[in-house]
């Protein structure tokens, strides 16, 4: 198995870059879900609630401690964090989030753009923005096959908006790996439990529109299975760090216990 695909954003929600290579630490990739807006009620803002902000990318400057957000056309703000306010986010109903408001502008972009009065908010921890677990595996060959029952050409796997996607294996080979230990590039990952899927992988990757039937058409030939969050429709796995190191795109994915 070859890795094929890396998929990062310091900003959750936003668009994903595509990076050559990744760090994998014990939290998750460097730079990767450091930030999250949530909305009055202190609940976080996904893409299954708005599209607004799919066509805005972000970039983390590390030793400045800056940020810069850009659309098709260019760079529409750009500033060092300046942190505010405690702040504790509901994810979900899952699990709750400490992180601080992030002063100088950035509320008023979010907001401007999405409709709705948004918050910017930077994770006490480190990659804190996860959905659950800081690491996530899709196979090319799932998502293949859910163009193949859904009777389309392609679907396009940035719907699912995962970590480290890969070829070279059976469709959904990767529900399998559960508890086991996968060499990927320089680090040792443990396969988790099925990714539940949201209505965000509905929307469009480029656009935010809503316009594939995303989870009716995965229960079509996989029904509801069970994760953490209950009977819903899976697709692609969690994992966690048991060896940190550097990930690239062509780098070799191999199970330890094979």
């Amino acid at each position: 198995m070859q890795i094929t695909r890396l998929s990062v954003t310091p900003i959750k929600g936003l668009a994903l870059s595509h990076p050559s290579s990744i760090d994998l630490t014990a939290t998750g990739a460097v730079g990767d879900r450091l930030f999250y807006l949530v909305d009055d009620g202190d609940r976080l803002i996904s893409i299954a609630k708005t599209g607004a902000l799919v066509g805005l990318s972000a970039h983390w400057h590390q030793d400045d401690q800056a940020l810069t957000v850009s659309d098709g056309d260019g760079v529409v703000h750009r500033g060092p964090i300046e942190l505010g306010a405690a702040n504790e986010a509901d994810f979900f109903g899952f699990r709750r989030v400490s992180g601080q408001v992030v002063e100088g502008g950035w509320a008023a972009l979010f907001s401007d753009l999405a409709g709705q009065s948004l918050r910017l908010i930077k994770a006490d921890e480190t990659n804190g923005g996860r959905d659950v677990e800081p690491l996530t595996l899709l196979g090319d060959a799932s998502t293949a096959e859910l163009a193949r029952r859904a009777g389309l050409e392609t679907v396009d796997s940035r719907r699912f908006r995962m970590l480290i996607e890969f070829d070279g294996a059976e469709p959904h080979a990767e529900d399998s790996w559960l508890g086991r230990s996968l060499t990927v590039g320089h680090a040792v990952v443990v396969g988790g439990g099925p990714v539940q899927r949201c209505a965000g992988t509905t929307r469009n990757p480029d656009t935010g529109e809503v316009d594939l039937r995303t989870l009716s058409l995965i229960g079509g030939y996989r029904g509801r299975q069970e994760s953490i969050f209950g009977p819903g429709f899976n697709f692609g796995v969690y994992a966690t760090t048991a060896v940190p190191g550097r990930v690239s795109v062509g780098d070799v994915l191999t199970l330890r216990d094979s």
